[in-house]
């Protein structure tokens, strides 16, 4: 880290046509803002001059050609490409889809290299970022990639966090990506995370059913039995606060989830629509597991509204303020397990 006052923020845009710059804008036109952290928006002069004289933002621009000449106080922009985009406002675009795939990783380059410390991502459109050169479903298989660990799709706010078994795929061949292996890592990227990112010691996870009522014994389907519960009581015999699997429909209506750190849903769905139900506009998606932190707003490119002015940020900052708060967790965690170890040392 370059000021040991601020931490650097790279943010990548996302699709150009969506929400994202308004939600960029809006986050920074507050100077104070600026105070704890440093924005590095990859993107370019002009495409961002665009968008401040479209949304009659008065934000003055820092614009540099590379990330290791960024200024503190200041909102930076690295020149990632230099001819003019066609903007229409709500439209899917493949050409926009490429610049979005640019800006992300052009800011994913400056995380590796530690020109930036964290990463925070503005919504894409899953469809138009594909290529022959680029085919993730989406952020997160992405940098699974590109970095280096054990990815998550970890959706968290103050009062609730839900990490996945499977994420992007489709409904009817979810069940068949769950197994012994995939159960033990994920639930173990959950705990280590809750451990180094968000300071809790001792975590107690829930985990819900791959299957209507657990499976009901077998009448709704054997997973459960065959596969979730026999993988749990492993790994809650090594010590671990492991519990469930909970049947999923009364589990966040009857407030359950409130006596755990984390939950742990068998697929897409099942948890992250009663997480944004629950947190909408203060929820934020982490990529828990990397060795490099990154998050994003809980919501898409809100194409319907794009251009319009009347997009909420909130998310989009509490995303900046949870990419932060883990920096910074992170690097107490790592200091506390060097202060044990020396302590261990006879």
């Amino acid at each position: 880290m370059k000021n040991e006052e601020k931490i650097i923020v790279g943010i990548s845009v996302g699709d150009l046509n969506g929400i994202g710059t308004e939600i960029i804008l809006k986050t920074y036109e507050d100077p104070r803002s600026l105070e704890l952290s440093t924005p590095v928006i990859f993107a370019s002069a002009n495409t961002m001059q665009f968008f401040k004289n479209h949304f009659q933002s008065k934000i003055n621009f820092f614009n540099i050609d590379t990330a290791d000449k960024i200024a503190h106080g200041k909102v930076n922009v690295v020149n990632v490409w230099k001819e003019a985009v066609d903007i229409k406002f709500g439209n899917t675009d493949k050409k926009i889809g490429e610049y979005a795939i640019k800006s992300l990783e052009a800011a994913t380059n400056a995380l590796k290299l530690g020109q930036v410390d964290v990463l925070v991502t503005a919504p894409i459109n899953k469809h138009n970022i594909q290529s022959d050169t680029f085919n993730f479903p989406g952020h997160t298989d992405y940098l699974a990639k590109a970095l280096n660990g054990k990815s998550l799709m970890f959706m968290v706010s103050q009062g609730l966090r839900v990490g996945l078994l499977t994420d992007h795929v489709p409904l009817k061949e979810a069940s068949n990506y769950i197994n012994e292996a995939l159960i033990t890592e994920k639930i173990a990227t959950v705990i280590k995370s809750l451990q180094q990112d968000f300071a809790i010691r001792k975590p107690k996870v829930a985990v819900l059913a791959i299957n209507p009522h657990a499976g009901d014994n077998g009448v709704i389907g054997n997973e459960d039995d065959t596969i979730l519960r026999p993988t749990l009581q492993k790994i809650k015999d090594k010590g671990d606060l492991v519990y469930g699997p909970y049947s999923a429909d009364s589990f966040f209506g009857s407030l359950t989830y409130t006596n755990f750190d984390a939950i742990i849903a068998s697929y897409h769905d099942q948890g992250l629509i009663p997480f944004k139900t629950i947190t909408f506009g203060e929820g934020v998606n982490f990529t828990a597991g990397l060795d490099k932190v990154r998050t994003s707003p809980d919501h898409g490119t809100a194409y319907e509204i794009a251009g319009k002015g009347i997009a909420d940020e909130s998310s989009f900052k509490e995303a900046i303020r949870t990419a932060i708060q883990i920096f910074k967790n992170r690097k107490e965690y790592l200091q506390y397990s060097k202060n044990s170890l020396k302590k261990g040392v006879k």
